[in-house]
This record gives structure tokens, C-alpha cells and sequence, in this order.
């Protein structure tokens, strides 16, 4: 059987890690390298490594955090934002990380997912999707550039269309839950998990160890992400894990 992963998400603007509400009010978190070592120290299955504001400022994302941050992690390690080419996912793949995920970049041009795919292979591609619920839509929306612009596309759609294009692995964001601590959006992320057969890590909500195990085991997410509550010292990647495996759930 897989074991279920747990992920801390760095979310870094200006050099700095920041958490923040639905996406707005920002506030600082620390040094990424430091937490990035602190993490690995602590049992986390991977990391995720956001520059939150590169593709809204137009910016690359900051190879240079990347790389020392990089050098002092033995664990997988995601990195995303303001990735527009092949060549972009090339420097940062060199300078350490693991997978590359790709979102508002790969909404304006989908093939960006099939050349990163077909180069690397699927593991290497997340896609990360922003997701918002739409009363007038009656289902979730895709939202880009850090949930500023809403898109066309419903979130089940693009997910379709994302692993199709060879996308090896999906990072789901409800913009609803994110920061709110009041567990994660379970429908988008059964919606999702039954319309797609890659992994999918699910992320906006967390708050404490039952969040985990309500979407690791009653939606089937192969992995929960979590940012401010891992930050702000709420609980541990230790303390979940321990309560997932004394519920039964196969962590590593």
C-alpha cells in the first residue's frame, strides 16, 4: 500500500516565507532555507516551494534560494512560480529541485505541461490548480496569478486536461479554505481524486491532525499540504504523522 504524505508549502515573496487568508493579508514566516532545514529535520515527506508573487511581478522564481535550499534537503522538493518555459524548468531542476509545478503559466499556454513531460517525464510536473467555488457557475473555477484573475475553465476540466497534457501530479488549492484552519475542502477534492488517476495533493484548510486524516482517508488524497500551522508552531509533521498512524493511516 502507498503511504500518505505529509508536505509543509513554503510560500515565499521577496526572499521571505508569508502565510496569509484566502490568498490576501500576508504575514511573515521566516527564512525558506531555514525552514526548509528545519522540515527535513522533522520528518517531512517533501517540501513545496512557492514564489507566490513571480508570475504577478513577472519575475523568475529565485534560483539562488532554490539551490541553498536545495543543498541542505535529503527529501524531494517542489518548486513553482513565475515558471514560463522549458528552459525555466531546466534551471531550476539543475540548481536542485526535484519536480517543478506550473499554474498560471500553464493556463495561458497548456503546452508548456506536454514539453516539461515529455523532457523530464510526468513525475517531474505538478500542476498546481487555484480553485474557488462559483455560485454562478455552480461548481469550482480556476483562478491564476496568486487567485487574482478567474479563467474559464471549472476545476475538474482543467484537471482532466492537465494530466492528459502529462501533468504526473496535481497540487489542489481551495482559495475558500486556504488560511482558514477549518479543514480542507473535501467535495473539490473527491471531485478531483474520482476524475483523475495521478496523485493529488490536497491543500487550503488545514488546522489540525483530524483535517489530515479526513482528506488523506475519507477522499483518498495521496498527500495533504499545509503551510501556517506548520509555521507558527500550531502542531508538527511529527505530531500528525502520529495521530494518522494511530488511526490506521500508512504514513511514511
Amino acid at each position: 500500500m502507498l503511504t500518505k504524505r505529509i508536505i509543509p508549502c513554503l510560500d515565499v515573496k521577496e526572499g521571505r516565507v508569508v502565510k496569509g487568508v484566502q490568498f490576501v493579508s500576508l504575514r511573515d514566516a521566516g527564512d525558506p532555507v531555514e525552514l526548509a532545514k528545519f522540515y527535513n529535520e522533522q520528518g517531512a515527506d517533501e517540501l513545496v516551494f512557492l514564489d507566490i508573487s513571480a508570475s504577478h511581478e513577472g519575475r523568475e522564481t529565485m534560483v539562488d534560494v532554490v539551490r541553498q535550499a536545495a543543498s541542505n534537503l535529503a527529501i524531494p522538493f517542489t518548486v513553482g512560480g513565475g515558471i514560463r518555459t522549458l528552459e525555466d524548468m531546466k534551471r531550476l531542476l539543475r540548481a536542485g529541485a526535484d519536480k517543478v509545478s506550473v499554474n498560471s503559466s500553464a493556463l495561458q499556454r497548456p503546452e508548456l505541461i506536454k514539453e516539461g513531460s515529455d523532457y523530464f517525464g510526468a513525475q517531474c510536473i505538478v500542476v498546481a490548480i487555484d480553485a474557488k467555488w462559483s455560485e454562478e457557475d455552480d461548481t469550482w473555477m480556476v483562478y491564476t496569478h496568486g487567485g487574482r484573475n478567474k479563467t474559464d475553465w471549472q476545476a475538474v476540466a482543467w484537471a482532466k486536461e492537465a494530466v492528459k497534457l502529462g501533468a504526473g501530479e496535481l497540487l489542489v488549492t481551495s482559495m475558500d479554505q486556504d488560511g482558514e484552519k477549518s479543514g480542507f475542502d473535501l467535495p473539490l477534492t473527491k471531485a478531483i481524486r474520482e476524475a483523475v488517476n495521478v496523485p493529488i495533493i490536497a491543500s487550503g484548510g488545514a488546522g489540525n491532525a483530524d483535517h489530515f486524516y479526513d482528506v488523506l482517508q475519507h477522499v483518498d488524497a495521496d498527500a495533504a499540504l499545509a503551510a501556517s500551522i506548520f509555521h507558527y508552531k500550531e502542531t508538527s509533521v511529527a505530531e500528525v504523522k502520529n495521530k494518522l498512524r494511530q488511526k490506521g493511516v500508512f504514513v511514511r
